[in-house]
């Protein structure tokens, strides 16, 4: 196998300061990288369904939430860790294409819950079938224990690199 871009980049930094240890550069430079190529390969279906950045995170949030199908700005924003005011953005956009629809909170009459519509659901279901696909594709060059192992590392170093305050 060829060497990488990251590979390079270290060696690079080894030849010019062998005195530091650049080896944590193999692994997240790696994972920057992956990140980027990953999303860039993710986001067309979702861009093909009319949906803007993270549309699809809220939808498929309020799918799995379960029936009824219906979360808080709130609930919505810790699930897929934006502000209220950017799950506000997102709304207004799903709304405007009756993907979602904003009711009175029958528990709390001050609180407004946000609820999958019918189309919303359709949809959801549809495009996360597609990305569930789109995913698979992506991890064909691992095996099943592979893949089961990489997503326990994963597990892992994301538990271990959780700021203090979280």
């Amino acid at each position: 196998m060829q060497p990488d871009a990251i590979t390079a980049i270290v060696d690079q930094w080894r030849r010019e300061r062998p005195d530091l240890d650049t080896s944590p550069m193999l692994v997240i430079g790696r994972l920057f990288r992956l990140t980027h190529a990953l999303d860039q390969r993710l986001r067309p279906p979702f861009a093909d369904a009319g949906l803007g950045s993270g549309d699809f995170d809220l939808l498929a949030a309020l799918r799995r939430s379960g029936a009824p199908y219906a979360l808080s700005a709130g609930d919505l924003s810790r699930t897929v860790l934006v502000t209220t005011g950017a799950i506000t953005k997102r709304v207004d956009r799903l709304e405007a294409r009756g993907l979602v629809a904003r009711r009175v909170d029958a528990t709390d009459s001050r609180g407004r819950l946000i609820s999958l519509t019918p189309a919303g659901v359709a949809l959801t279901d549809e495009l996360i079938a597609v990305h569930l696909d789109n995913q698979r594709r992506l991890l064909a060059g691992l095996d099943d224990d592979e893949r089961t192992q990489l997503a326990a590392l994963l597990e892992r170093l994301a538990a271990t690199s959780q700021p203090e305050d979280e």
